[in-house]
């Protein structure tokens, strides 16, 4: 689960033009706690992740209350030497909002575990130097992409580094 920063949505539970509403954008656990809040609530407005690496593609980290060591991990990962959680907001920010990292093709051989790409014009999960196509329900088939491909990276840069740097995202329901 994550959030933008706070509330997307109307009393009718519609969803606004807005996008987000700070450049904290982070990735929780549904279940911490105890704590329970109704999705479309008067604070923020929840989303859902298949699982870490869809979350991670989208700009999110993880959260420093309810996933402390994940975010400690990741912060050490990251880019920049022990970067504040704001220091991180704002670069993923940049990142996300920069469209040409879209279109600009990397080498598939040389991408983190984890990292996600567009491929043959759909989000595919690189995991175990295979690629597998994201989908609501599970991944596809494993793929083995031809020797030398590259692909545009969903995932952001920054990410990408925390990735290579050794951050292991969540693996609950994510192929090997």
């Amino acid at each position: 689960m994550g959030n933008r920063g706070g509330r997307l949505h109307d009393d009718q539970q519609g969803l606004g033009a807005r996008r987000w509403t700070s450049k904290a954008w982070i990735a929780c656990v549904c279940d911490f706690r105890g704590r329970w809040r109704p999705v479309f609530g008067k604070g923020y407005t929840e989303l859902f992740f298949r699982d870490e690496p869809t979350a991670l593609a989208a700009g999110h980290r993880p959260c420093f209350q309810c996933r402390y060591a994940d975010a400690q991990a990741f912060r050490a990962a990251f880019p920049g030497v022990g970067p504040s959680a704001g220091q991180m907001d704002v670069t993923l920010h940049e990142e996300r909002l920069d469209p040409a990292r879209l279109t600009r093709p990397l080498a598939l051989d040389d991408l983190p575990e984890g990292a996600m790409v567009v491929w043959r014009e759909a989000a595919h999960l690189w995991a175990g130097r295979r690629l597998r196509r994201w989908g609501f329900g599970d991944y596809g088939p494993a793929e083995i992409p031809p020797r030398g491909a590259d692909a545009p990276a969903l995932t952001p840069p920054s990410i990408l580094a925390a990735l290579r740097a050794g951050y292991r995202p969540r693996s609950d329901g994510v192929p090997t």
